[in-house]
């Protein structure tokens, strides 16, 4: 079971997210058949999600991110509810990089630095909050300590993490992330530097079967745990809600969809699940819209 927990170490001058999203980042990579570092970029951007979801209530509070870097990838798009409910895809996902110094997945060249990450925050009030920042390296987890540190101006440390197997799979992954609070002083913030440039990757420690709350206690000593959620990918995407999009074409559309198509079918970009809609329904549409 993914899960996401919320702690504070050093008398509350430090704030954790630790969160594995090993399962949901396995089911979003399967639904749309992402190569290697495409399952990456995305995984990474879904981890992401889930912190930046940890501070909403509820299904009727939603953050949404949007990376573009100019690279193959084109853009990757995460949904995060307030229930701990994901969603989200990649434009191009059977792209994929390795970097020939490092041999590793290069994310960075596959997403691209000449773009932007954007965040929108839906809290269901009059207009949404929205934070734009320069890409720094596409690497994503450097992005979104940027992010965090100018846009909500607040000094942050991110790691994420997806560990692919040879067969392709989703091994393991998650996400971590060090805040600094108002109340820190300089030995607390030695004390998070030092922690985060001795951090282990996040997946790697999922990998070997720790759990958010041990991962939590290895890091800093007297970690109190304020909140668990448990996280799973959902998309609210419906054969219903597809059909209300048809209805708003122009009937001549739908028309022409009956006359040289005999039907449709709708794929839903979060989930890459299709809906078919045979002539009759089509037809149907023309009666009522």
């Amino acid at each position: 079971m993914d899960k996401l927990i919320k702690a504070l170490a050093s008398e509350g001058a430090i704030r954790i997210f630790v969160a594995e999203t090993t399962e949901l980042v396995a089911e979003a990579v399967r639904r749309h058949k992402c190569a290697p570092t495409a399952a990456a970029a995305l995984g990474r951007t879904l981890s992401a999600g889930a912190l930046l979801g940890a501070n909403l209530k509820g299904r009727n509070e939603k953050v949404t991110i949007q990376i573009n870097g100019g690279g193959p990838l084109g853009t990757i798009m995460v949904d995060a509810d307030g229930d701990g409910t994901l969603r989200g895809f990649v434009a191009n996902p059977d792209v994929h990089f390795i970097n020939e110094a490092t041999k590793k997945l290069d994310v960075g060249r596959a997403v691209g630095k000449f773009g932007t990450l954007k965040v929108i925050l839906d809290r269901n009030l009059r207009s949404d909050f929205t934070g734009t920042v320069d890409l720094q390296t596409g690497e994503i987890a450097e992005d979104f300590a940027y992010y965090f540190t100018v846009s909500e101006q607040t000094p942050s440390a991110v790691s994420l993490g997806v560990l692919i197997d040879t067969d392709g799979s989703v091994k393991s992954a998650g996400a971590l992330m060090i805040q600094m609070m108002p109340n820190a002083n300089e030995a607390d913030i030695s004390m998070a530097e030092h922690v985060a440039e001795n951090l282990r990757p996040i997946s790697a420690m999922f990998a070997d079967g720790m759990t958010p709350e041990e991962i939590a206690t290895a890091l800093f000593d007297e970690v109190n745990i304020l909140e668990t959620r448990e996280l799973h990918f959902h998309c609210d995407c419906s054969k219903d809600r597809m059909a209300d999009a048809l209805k708003t074409l122009d009937k001549s559309e739908i028309q022409e969809m009956i006359d040289e198509d005999h039907g449709c079918e709708i794929t839903c970009h979060f989930c890459n699940t299709t809906y078919h809609f045979a002539e009759v329904e089509l037809a149907g549409m023309l009666v009522t819209s």
